[in-house]
């Protein structure tokens, strides 16, 4: 990841934001970036392993990225939705959080059963979406088998959880904590 220092440089730092002790990794500065933006796209779609039919992005910046990487990928675009946010008939997946649960969802004809599927975010921390997003497109009938994130967080664990739900899991950049 140290090849990619330069788009790390873009990101900022907030410190004790949404709470005391939280270490928020803010990509909108790199987003304001043309070049570094390009450049993390570029670099994302490098690392993309085979072709893939769809680039599924979480609500909501990871839809910022998974819009991006399609052109270059020459695949569509699946959003996936917290749950309520879409019209017409949906399927959903709900997780764990901190405090309770939480619930994604796709449309119910967003995919065909075999399409090959890119998850994308701009950040892995814990799993719990990406994981309940993997849950949710396996689901549908969805082949994913690789996901890719500008941010991983290492210490939470995240990447490590999708690893050991078979598959390859590519970040560009690394933060220490949470």
């Amino acid at each position: 990841m140290a090849e990619n220092d330069d788009l790390k440089a873009l990101i900022r730092t907030i410190l004790d934001f949404p709470k005391p002790g939280i270490q928020f990794r803010d990509i909108t500065t790199l987003l304001l970036d043309a070049q570094g933006f390009a450049s993390a796209i570029a670099r994302m779609a490098a690392a993309t392993r085979g072709p893939v039919d769809l680039v599924a992005g979480i609500e909501a910046r990871g839809f910022i990225f998974a819009a991006a990487l399609a052109a270059p990928l020459n695949a569509g675009v699946l959003l996936i939705r917290k749950d309520g946010k879409l019209p017409g008939a949906t399927i959903a997946e709900d997780y764990a959080l901190e405090y309770g649960t939480d619930r994604i969802a796709v449309h119910e004809d967003a995919l065909a059963p075999g399409q090959r599927v890119l998850l994308v975010d701009d950040l892995i921390a814990t799993g719990g979406t990406a994981r309940a997003a993997v849950r949710l497109l396996r689901k549908a009938g969805g082949l994913v088998e690789q996901a890719q994130f500008l941010v991983d967080l290492p210490d939470l664990g995240g990447a490590d959880a999708l690893r050991a739900d078979g598959l390859a899991v590519d970040s560009l950049i690394g933060f220490p904590g949470h």
